[in-house]
């Protein structure tokens, strides 16, 4: 039985917090760290992966603080960083035959292990070919594949599916699901959807700390009554987009389908609650966040409703 435990661990670079005070347990199965950019997800794994040592708080591995074991602990883990790196004159085989010479695998076992996560991740027919002339997507596939050569115990994987078209997502997370039988699977992303289907357990961060933890089901059903679907005429979209949070829109005819994350009912239309997805949790506590991004100032900023972790 694995056993990752994290017990308040902060980080800290100068005067910013980029990680305050997180406690979580891991056993096996995926979890879906949710977040915006900049919500500290990337260094959280990197302290997992002792890349990063916390500021303060404590990484235990099975019992023993991980700082303690050295390579035992590294031999355990695999790892796809935000933006890994490669040799670009080297094949996909080549790079990770090196790859796996790094890891301790002997060049037999190596090979043996490369031919297997090539076919894995559909890079069989390109093995021979440079890196350099690969897509963003094929880059992605071949960092996964680097990450599993060890047959880690823990994997983490920051933002996996960049770059995967709409089949390679389905690839991955079907991949994914079949890996976490016996491993603990930290996957970190901004895109819902990556982690909607596959994960075990969502912890959502946002600036630096963990705000919730729970299922799909759990999450989604906490935003039960706040989820809204009305029509409106065309020139009324400007005018309601200021006054909600719009999750989607899409035009029927003259008429316009909006669906709106908010705390009250809008009473001035015929509206009907649906039910809420991840997507819908997600808008209601990053809008703000979003719209700044996007530019659009404040638009239908809602009071917060869930009690944090």
């Amino acid at each position: 039985m694995l056993e990752l435990i994290l017990n308040q661990v902060h980080k800290q670079f100068s005067a910013k917090k980029a990680v305050n005070g997180i406690s979580i347990r891991f056993n096996h199965g995926v979890y879906g760290l949710l977040g915006s950019n900049g919500a500290g997800k990337t260094t959280l794994m990197r302290m997992i992966c002792g890349i990063l040592n916390p500021t303060s708080g404590t990484i235990h591995m099975n019992g023993e603080e991980i700082s303690h074991m050295g390579e035992r602990y590294r031999d355990m883990l695999g790892y796809l960083p935000q933006d890994f790196g490669y040799y670009p004159d080297f094949s996909a085989e080549e790079f990770l035959w090196y790859v796996g010479s790094l890891k301790g695998l002997s060049l037999p076992a190596a090979k043996g292990k490369a031919r297997e996560l090539l076919q894995r991740v559909a890079l069989s027919e390109v093995a021979r070919k440079k890196i350099r002339t690969f897509s963003g997507g094929m880059k992605q596939r071949l960092g996964i594949a680097q990450a599993m050569l060890n047959d880690p115990s823990v994997l983490v994987l920051d933002e996996p599916t960049a770059g995967l078209d709409p089949k390679e997502r389905v690839r991955f997370r079907n991949l994914i699901a079949d890996l976490a039988k016996d491993k603990i699977i930290i996957l970190s992303t901004h895109i819902v959807a990556d982690v909607e289907y596959i994960a075990d357990q969502i912890l959502v961060m946002k600036q630096g700390a963990l705000l919730m933890t729970g299922t799909v089901e759990q999450l989604t059903a906490a935003m039960e009554g706040l989820v809204w679907t009305c029509h409106i005429s065309s020139r009324e979209v400007e005018e309601w987009n200021d006054r909600y949070c719009i999750s989607n829109l899409r035009h029927e005819g003259d008429q316009v389908e909006l669906r709106i994350v908010s705390k009250e009912k809008p009473s001035d239309r015929s509206t009907t609650s649906v039910v809420p997805t991840l997507e819908d949790f997600y808008l209601y506590h990053f809008q703000d966040e979003q719209a700044a991004i996007a530019g659009e100032g404040k638009r239908g900023r809602i009071d917060g409703y869930f009690n944090p972790v």
